[in-house]
């Protein structure tokens, strides 16, 4: 059996909150007008990696997610998120 890398793994409560994000940013997108090829060349990021976004993947990076959310409008929630701890 292949060993599955450990920090990769999300419990079903995370993946669930990471999913639902990626929705609310596709939702996002569509809402603005927006279509997946507008954003592919606003951000330079290739159709897979939008997709994966959109999808809540936690392989794709933190940058990434950010960067949507800046050509969405959005860049300014990403620093909400633990600001008030």
């Amino acid at each position: 059996m292949a060993k599955r890398d450990l920090h990769r793994v999300l419990f079903p409560k995370q993946r669930k909150i990471l999913t639902h994000f990626g929705e609310d940013l596709l939702l996002a997108m569509k809402r603005r007008g927006l279509t997946k090829k507008v954003l592919c060349e606003r951000t330079g990021f290739d159709h897979k990696t939008v997709n994966k976004v959109f999808a809540g993947d936690p392989g794709v990076a933190i940058g990434t997610y950010l960067k949507i959310m800046a050509v969405l409008g959005m860049e300014s929630n990403f620093s909400e998120v633990a600001a008030h701890d």
